[in-house]
């Protein structure tokens, strides 16, 4: 199946590189372009994407509101697509609320060519696609300039996890991957989608990212820990 994509950034020439790079690869076409957060919500609700590339910083609607109003839309409004922002470090916060807003995952636009291919293909199939190393620093960063975690609220919903739950939650907040999660517990790699899958569930959460923002909201794990 054909993964449609829109671009929305307010640099002519990196839609352009974008837009060139992946309408090359024989499953994915890109189905329009946007220089604003404003116009790209409009171009979506028209073209129905599967993913929508957003960058964080942009004119008239920046990329954090224009992801808002795809991921909640207004009644009558069906179609949400998976939204995957384009950043770089000096960004950081916006991309953690962008995360909590239910945006699929990130990526640096400095990125190699063939990291955002398959960052595409990623957040297209429903995963979160949460890089650990820059996943532990826009948590790190995000900590140091906000009040410590909530422990009400949320640490209360954790309660409903069996502790290998919590244990699979906890290494999912700390960046491993399926595989590496396995492996630190001893586990076959299809066991720990399993258990995965069971603490979206139980949480009510959407996907991975949301995942590593309710850990750390909720107290499980702290920066630097």
């Amino acid at each position: 199946m054909t993964i449609k994509v829109i671009i929305v950034d307010d640099q002519a020439m990196v839609r352009a590189g974008f837009a060139a790079l992946l309408a090359a690869q024989s499953d994915i076409d890109v189905v329009g372009e946007a220089p604003d957060g404003r116009e790209g919500v409009e171009v979506s609700r028209r073209a129905h994407p599967d993913v929508v590339l957003m960058d964080v910083r942009m004119p008239e609607m920046d990329g954090l509101e224009a992801a808002r109003q795809l991921l909640d839309p207004p009644r009558g409004v069906i179609h949400r697509p998976k939204v995957l922002m384009l950043t770089t470090f000096d960004v950081d916060d916006y991309v953690y609320e962008a995360l909590r807003a239910g945006a699929s995952g990130f990526l640096l636009k400095d990125a190699p060519p063939a990291d955002l291919i398959s960052a595409v293909r990623v957040v297209a199939a429903g995963e979160a696609l949460l890089a650990p190393s820059v996943t532990r620093r826009l948590i790190a960063d995000f900590a140091r300039q906000r009040p410590a975690p909530r422990r009400d609220g949320p640490a209360a919903r954790r309660s409903g996890l069996t502790p290998r739950e919590t244990e699979v939650l906890e290494l999912i907040a700390r960046g491993l991957s399926n595989q590496e999660i396995a492996e630190s517990l001893v586990l076959a790699e299809q066991t720990v989608k399993t258990h995965i899958g069971r603490v979206l569930a139980k949480l009510g959460l959407r996907d991975r990212a949301q995942a590593v923002i309710f850990a750390y909201e909720s107290g499980l794990v702290t920066p630097g820990q």
